[in-house]
């Protein structure tokens, strides 16, 4: 009997759970609540539910996913794949990068799958300035300008944007790790930088005591070239986009609409990129989750391995680092 765990049920974790009961129907799922409050009764696709993380490896999950807060990732990782449990983390892979070797080593010791959840790379659209760019559509890529935004009070309506892990540093929240697509998806295209400087921090009235906006300088030198990601928690109209500018053309791509525009310096016009259509933005995650299971099954490397995380968490932490300094940070590639 397939057996699978889903730990802590924010709105990403109750989203995992459903997507679970989808794509393995006949499986025993339970689902693990750390908060201290009261707990109501498990959810419809739950068979079981725990209050301890002990209790639920004796429930022997073949894998779990965790989608409590960032500060908790690590540790509860580690007594997961300890137990010899399969895990899927979600975004970001750690707040911290201490301890995150140790985590990488053990699940290649116990010959365990260990994925990060970074659902954009499911979208059509990137999946296709993915393709174009590493097919020399645009040719050498010199320059591309991100930009993620959006008004943290209206992101869990219902709930006390102060409340949330977003807003709370204890918990690791703030922009950089909250809106950690952004960079986890430049280094999909590109890989990691040689330098990185960030200028950010709390500009606005919203009362919380992390980052709400930060602007990130990516320099690579082979070949060169420059990238600027923005992240922010003000933009009351939500904006996702980014313009990548080459020596044969530029593209556009809009997170948001699903589509992708194209110049071309031979036809000095611009044509719309047919991309697969999105009807259901949950199809990201269930293609995600889909992929987790199989390569847990098949005991294969994921498309979001455990060190790609490690990369980006090293970018958001060289970010961090370089705002406090006010210095340009160089990255290891180690």
């Amino acid at each position: 009997m397939e057996k699978y765990l889903v730990v802590c049920l924010g709105s990403i974790g109750r989203r995992h759970l459903k997507n679970l009961r989808s794509l393995r129907p006949h499986a025993k799922i339970a689902v693990l609540r750390l908060s201290s409050a009261a707990y109501p009764p498990p959810p419809a696709e739950a068979d079981f539910q725990f209050s301890d993380i002990h209790a639920a490896t004796d429930f022997s999950p073949t894998a779990a996913i965790i989608c409590s807060p960032a500060n908790e990732h690590a540790n509860i990782a580690k007594i997961l794949l300890e137990r010899g449990i399969s895990v899927l983390i979600e975004k970001p892979l750690a707040h911290e990068i201490e301890g995150v070797d140790a985590l990488i080593s053990l699940a290649n010791v116990k010959k365990l799958t260990l994925m990060t959840a970074y659902n954009l790379r499911y979208l059509p659209s990137l999946r296709s300035v993915h393709r174009l760019i590493h097919s020399g559509a645009i040719g050498h890529v010199y320059a591309a300008r991100a930009e993620v935004g959006q008004y943290l009070p209206d992101w869990r309506p219902g709930k006390p944007y102060q409340d949330t892990v977003s807003a709370q540093k204890s918990l690791g929240g703030g922009a950089l790790l909250e809106l950690s697509h952004e960079l986890d998806y430049i280094y999909w295209l590109f890989g990691l930088p040689e330098r990185i400087s960030a200028s950010g921090g709390h500009f606005s009235d919203l009362e919380i005591d992390v980052e709400d906006m930060v602007s990130m300088n990516l320099e690579y030198d082979t070949p060169k070239r420059l990238v600027n990601v923005h992240v922010d928690f003000l933009q009351r109209s939500i904006s996702r986009t980014c313009k990548f500018i080459g020596s044969e053309g530029t593209l556009l791509w809009d997170g948001m609409a699903n589509t992708v525009s194209m110049y071309s310096t031979a036809t000095r016009e611009w044509q719309a990129i047919a991309t697969e259509p999105m009807t259901d933005r949950n199809q990201m995650y269930l293609e995600e989750l889909s992929h987790f299971l199989e390569c847990v099954e098949q005991k294969v490397t994921p498309f979001m391995a455990a060190h790609e995380g490690k990369d980006v968490l090293k970018m958001i932490k060289a970010s961090e680092k370089s705002m406090q300094t006010k210095t340009t940070i160089h990255i290891s590639h180690e």
